[in-house]
């Protein structure tokens, strides 16, 4: 080995025995808390400004300070984050998303107190506590890593930890101290961050910002080993920082030399690109989201009249003052974008600075080319909508932590790779448009743009996409079934973003009439996202009062005031509501939920024996329904095929207009139109179950069918409905292994007959859920490993939301319903989705139906009881007209009134041509209900 090749591997080991620090402490906190700490290089900052204080402004001893610091400062740091922050946060069962923003609440904080308390500059007199031989640090990090390793295998509490990471409810009911654990946890990872802070400070710059954002960039190693294996993490570490050193030597010509060593002297940032973008993702797909936020009450108009004014006020001002106000409305518009994505998208987004930071850099290269300022800025837009379009699509596919991750990749690779190198930006100046290069007339046109903006955001806001949107931040498996095409409208979130972050980063840097990358940092896109979220992430008025804050803040005589008071707000996340929340409510007092014994005033009860022919429906059900009225046969249209016995338990149903498959008129009831052409005659007696006398199976001890159920069949002379006639959703042959080799379903065939109640049972375990979410399209099986079929034809590669537009909705056995939408909302975004366009009528009819079409319309779903919210689930299905409900646990959390409503609501809809699968539990609802009964266990079907 030569000279220089030894050099640089000596050089790379001692890079990569602080990022294998790094991976340990991280792997560590993350086994022992379940969460993904980002403020972990901001702690590594604090401890070598610590040590740096002892030693060099202090005078103490090297080894003393270092004792102190990694063996008490360090430490003790991790028991306050514990005690003070992740615990309390534990304790409310919040999710790894909320837990996540308090990690990045305490960067913030740290990095704001440190600004405060040793200024913004860099220091580059870092004591050295190992001094320079690689060896000995190598040496160090491998002892440590060893002992961690032995400590988790061979000791008790090793066992306790394995034991809290495996189960922890269970672990603390076998009374292990989870608690314990976790602020051992959180001790050891900060005693590890500090160590990596106090070796990497002697080597690069020791200040607020850059050193945690280092620290951050060797995060990857801790997602290549799964946040789980320390070897791995190791391994990972070492090998990146060798290489990293020895593609130090390349010195490549032409174009793209640039670009090639700069890809080589971050080589850290590349691997958490391809680790976050490329490699299976930390977390899942679970409450890893950001939560929905309360509704926000509705700001008064008299409010945003004051708001105005305030804006207003710089235009009066000159000199610094006014040059500082022109920082206001361009910021406001980047946090805009984030309102749009984070606010009502619900997704995690930490890159957009680095769209800001584009937008600013394509301005300024087209301006500088020759186009005119104005242009470069329009036409930036777009660009930067393309780049946040390429970066987007692999991010989507994300969840959570690894989309929080995704998002901060790219916006660290965009900064280190783009805007700060210098042959992007040698040279690059940005001015201002012509006639507005004065402060007062360009303060003017940001307002202009500002209020456009506003305006678009608003208006997506109150339309279809805008519920979509906050239905896919609510419960994104919900707003799949409902056919939200979740993907698109991820992609829609990320580019109106995107671009709306580059035209808020143009106005900035036309604003401080420069391009200065430091105005794009990674870490100020860290605070911009705290900010957001503190103030509450979709209220308009946040960006406006998020950008007057910081850019006041920030030109005070203190630097980092904004970064320490918006850190310190954001460790409160969940214990502290979104300030804007606080603002007294506008909106007139919610009307209590009518209770369910009453029958909605829009759906009158006509005369129980008889009901006109032009009706064409049954009449409503009784009091005793318990608020959902009988289901008009209008609304599923088919009526029962020829030659099937009707249940007693159901009404008699009508057969629909010739020519028509799916009637779905209003009733006269309803206040609609009647249905044209030849209504069936219908008997002057009624059956039971869907509101008159109940015939054998009130007590829903046996199955439907037998002589009564044939006397009760209508008599009709039409030709059966081609709904009958339909082949139907078909499982074929599914076999479902999941990963670890246990096998969920073993060569399932399951037929769904249309017009017919379908019930499943089974044991826990026994593959009935999974066999359900296959129908469904949540999972789909390999190729090879079965089918689904409708109507003969092969959906199984179809999603969900794809499904869903085709006529086939389904409810859950958790509630998925959208709780920041009111009732109605919830229920027009499954008509908006239907799979049959041209009937702006089907919510309502949906409404009245299951008893909500009265106050209750117009209450937050946040707001209402598990029965009700049942209701608003199932209107929203029925809402999109399908003709295939599929049920998981319907009448799960409802008492026995309610349930008895639900079996009398699922008859009269069966009756009247719609294909039901039930999945249940309860015997008595599955005997009152079904027609065919199938029992599965151990993923197959007995009967």
């Amino acid at each position: 080995m030569d000279s220089l090749t030894y050099e640089l591997t000596l050089a790379g080991l001692a890079v990569g025995s602080a990022a294998a620090l790094t991976g340990i402490g991280l792997v560590v906190t993350y086994r022992a808390t379940g969460v993904l700490n980002l403020a972990h290089g901001a702690v590594a900052m604090i401890c070598a400004y610590v040590l740096r204080q002892l030693v060099v402004v202090w005078g103490w001893p090297l080894p003393l300070g270092a004792l102190v610091t990694l063996l008490l400062v360090a430490p003790a740091l991790g028991l306050v984050l514990d005690r003070g922050v992740f615990r309390p946060l534990a304790l409310r069962g919040s999710n790894p998303a909320q837990t996540l923003v308090a990690t990045i609440g305490v960067f913030v904080l740290l990095v704001g107190g440190a600004v405060l308390l040793w200024g913004p500059g860099a220091r580059d007199d870092a004591p050295v506590v190992l001094g320079d031989d690689p060896w000995a640090q190598l040496a160090a990090v491998l002892a440590l890593a060893c002992l961690v390793g032995a400590v988790t295998r061979w000791t008790r509490f090793g066992r306790e930890l394995r034991a809290v990471v495996d189960n922890r409810p269970l672990a603390v009911l076998a009374g292990i101290d989870a608690d314990r654990v976790a602020a051992a946890g959180w001790a050891f990872g900060s005693f590890t961050a500090g160590l990596t802070g106090v070796l990497l400070a002697p080597y690069v710059r020791l200040d607020p910002y850059g050193m945690p954002l280092l620290v951050v960039e060797v995060i990857a190693v801790a997602v290549i080993a799964r946040m789980r294996s320390l070897p791995v993490a190791v391994g990972a570490a070492l090998a990146i920082g060798v290489a990293q050193a020895q593609l130090t030597r390349l010195h490549p010509e032409g174009w793209a030399g640039p670009l090639i060593q700069a890809v080589g002297a971050n080589l850290f940032v590349v691997a958490l690109l391809v680790a976050a973008l490329v490699l299976p993702g930390v977390g899942g797909k679970g409450r890893d989201a950001l939560p929905p936020p309360t509704r926000a009450p509705r700001v008064p108009p008299a409010l945003w009249l004051v708001v105005g004014v305030l804006l207003l006020l710089p235009l009066g001002l000159a000199g610094s003052d006014l040059h500082t106000a022109v920082q206001v409305p361009a910021l406001a518009v980047i946090l805009l974008s984030l309102v749009v994505v984070a606010g009502r998208g619900g997704q995690i987004a930490l890159g957009q600075a680095a769209y800001a930071g584009l937008g600013a850099l394509f301005t300024a290269l087209l301006a500088a080319a020759g186009v005119p300022t104005l242009l470069s800025l329009a036409l930036s837009v777009p660009m930067v909508a393309v780049a946040g379009l390429v970066t987007a699509r692999p991010a989507i596919r994300r969840h959570g932590l690894a989309l929080a991750l995704a998002t901060l990749a790219v916006g660290v690779a965009v900064s280190r790779f783009v805007l700060t190198q210098p042959y992007a930006t040698a040279d690059l100046s940005l001015g201002r448009p012509g006639g507005f290069s004065d402060d007062r007339a360009f303060y003017a046109l940001e307002l202009v743009v500002l209020a456009g903006c506003l305006a678009l955001v608003a208006a997506l806001r109150r339309g279809r996409t805008g519920r979509a949107l906050a239905a896919l931040r609510d419960h994104e498996p919900g707003a799949e079934a409902a056919g939200v095409p979740v993907p698109r409208l991820k992609l829609l979130a990320f580019v109106l973003g995107a671009a709306l972050a580059a035209l808020g980063g143009g106005l900035l840097g036309m604003g401080l009439r420069a391009f200065d990358p430091d105005q794009y940092d990674p870490v100020r896109g860290l605070l911009w996202f705290a900010a957001v979220l503190v103030l509450g992430a979709d209220s308009l008025l946040t960006p406006l009062a998020a950008a007057a804050l910081l850019t006041t803040l920030d030109a005070g005589p203190q630097a980092g005031t904004a970064a320490a008071l918006i850190g310190l707000l954001a460790t409160l996340t969940g214990r502290l509501p979104p300030l804007l929340t606080l603002l007294p409510d506008q909106r007139r007092p919610e009307a209590p939920v009518p209770p369910p014994t009453t029958v909605p005033a829009e759906a009158p009860v006509p005369p129980p024996t008889t009901v006109p022919a032009e009706a064409h429906g049954t009449p409503a059900a009784p009091a005793e329904a318990h608020g959902i009225p009988a289901a008009p046969a209008e609304i599923h249209g088919a009526g029962p095929a020829e030659g099937r016995p009707a249940a007693p338990a159901r009404a008699p149903a009508a057969v629909p207009a010739e020519g028509r498959t799916h009637p779905h008129g209003p009733p006269a009831a309803d206040g609609g139109q009647p249905s044209t052409g030849r209504p069936a005659p219908l008997p002057t007696t009624r059956t039971g179950g869907a509101g008159g006398s109940h015939g054998p199976a009130e007590g829903r001890t046996h199955p439907r069918g037998g002589a009564a159920a044939d006397e009760a069949k209508p008599r009709t002379t039409e030709p059966a409905p081609r709904t009958s006639r339909r082949a139907g959703l078909r499982a074929v042959d599914l076999t479902l292994t999941y990963p670890g080799g246990v096998t969920a379903l073993s060569h399932v065939t399951l037929d769904l007959a249309p017009a017919r109640v379908t019930a499943l049972v089974g044991p826990n375990g026994a593959g009935k859920s999974t066999l359900f979410d296959c129908l469904a399209g949540t999972l789909r099986p390999r190729r090879g490993q079965g089918r689904i079929t409708l109507d003969g034809a092969d959906i199984t590669g179809r999603s969900a939301h794809a499904r869903a537009r085709l006529g086939i909705a389904r409810t859950f056995q958790q509630l998925a319903v959208f709780p920041s939408l009111t009732v109605e909302e919830n229920v027009r975004l499954g008509e908006e989705r239907r799979r049959v366009r041209g009937d702006p009528a089907a919510a309502e009819r949906s409404l009245r139906l299951l008893g909500l079409a009265g106050p209750v319309r117009h209450r937050a779903a946040a707001d209402l009881p598990t029965g009700t919210l049942r209701r608003v689930e199932l209107a929203r299905a029925l809402a999109g007209r399908p003709h295939t409900l599929l049920l998981d646990e319907p009448a799960a959390g409802l008492d026995a009134g309610e349930t008895e409503a639900l079996a009398r609501i699922l008859s009269a809809l069966a009756a009247d041509g719609l294909t039901v699968l039930v999945v249940e539990h309860d015997p008595d609802l599955v005997a009152g209900i079904a027609d065919t009964v199938h029992t599965m266990e151990g993923g197959r079907i007995l009967s």
